[in-house]
């Protein structure tokens, strides 16, 4: 039997995987245009409008969907952007991630301040096939890999989780019962707000399952995004970080309290960070500014 007769045959019971995998990731807490990635585009009112619908995993895949952390920030040296090593895995240290860290243990309310300005991001991708896109529609029908945050993961965790026991149960993932989803976005006090996307009906991307396995087998690997090839190593994010914070003739100088005298040797020791900690200085928030972070990092 082949791989796609298997996915279709394995649907009935692969929800309750996915809710166990999306359990554990809520529980334990470049530079150049990938063209793989589609972006949705508002107007000048910071409104968007589209309908995508999220698929399966890839071919050779367990998880529909991929969770990593980023940083991008500016310091005195210019732009800190790069993946933070905490996404590979519990245990694997980050040197941003220590040095906010230190920053937050100092007890010192400047200093924290500035770890939350130096925040680690959480992202999340999947393939998506585009079903309408108004400002492009030169896209609809095709595959892309679609980065988000925790609050469009929420509303995927609420299809396949409902809170209501009138509510039925959906993978959204599922390509024959899966729903489509009207991504809506409105400019909510600066910030784009996702609170009024809603999945539609459950129904099937198409009739014909040759068009399906078509899509399916037109999907972006994912486990890519978390290849330890596509992060820096420690010693190199360590140099970039010393630099953007212009500490490279400060080696003393590990925390750095804006109102008082600096803190050196008699600094707390850096502490690890999991990938899955909680800490109050890293975001689930969507954060899509990283593009504009980036041109600005370029024009440097």
């Amino acid at each position: 039997m082949s791989s796609f007769a298997n996915l279709k045959k394995s649907r009935k019971t692969s929800l309750d995987s996915l809710v166990k995998a999306a359990e554990k990731l809520t529980t334990r807490t470049d530079n150049g245009r990938d063209n793989r990635l589609w972006k949705p585009e508002v107007d000048k009112s910071g409104n968007g409008y589209a309908v995508l619908r999220f698929l399966p995993a890839p071919n050779g895949e367990d998880v529909p969907w991929v969770k990593y952390y980023d940083h991008g920030f500016q310091g005195t040296g210019g732009w800190y952007i790069e993946n933070s090593r905490t996404s590979l895995g519990v245990g694997e240290k980050d040197p941003l991630s220590e040095h906010n860290s230190m920053l937050w243990n100092s007890g010192i309310e400047s200093n924290k301040d500035v770890a939350r300005k130096q925040k680690r991001r959480l992202k999340y991708v999947s393939n998506i096939l585009i079903v309408k896109d108004p400002a492009n529609p030169s896209n609809e029908g095709k595959v892309f890999l679609y980065q988000y945050g925790a609050k469009i993961f929420e509303k995927l965790q609420n299809a396949m989780q409902p809170e209501f026991e009138d509510e039925t149960p959906v993978n959204p993932f599922d390509l024959w019962e899966g729903a489509n989803f009207k991504l809506k976005i409105r400019n909510y006090e600066g910030y784009r707000n996702y609170d009024k996307s809603e999945f539609e009906t459950a129904s099937p991307v198409d009739g014909d399952d040759d068009r399906l396995e078509e899509i399916w087998n037109t999907q972006y690997s994912l486990v890519e995004f978390l290849d330890p090839k596509n992060f820096k190593s420690y010693a190199e994010l360590q140099a970039r970080l010393n630099h953007v914070l212009g500490l490279e003739n400060k080696p003393d100088l590990r925390v750095v309290d804006t109102t008082e005298a600096p803190v050196s040797r008699s600094a707390p020791a850096p502490t690890s960070v999991e990938s899955d900690s909680e800490v109050p200085w890293s975001s689930d928030e969507d954060d899509e500014s990283l593009s504009f972070f980036k041109k600005l990092a370029d024009d440097d």
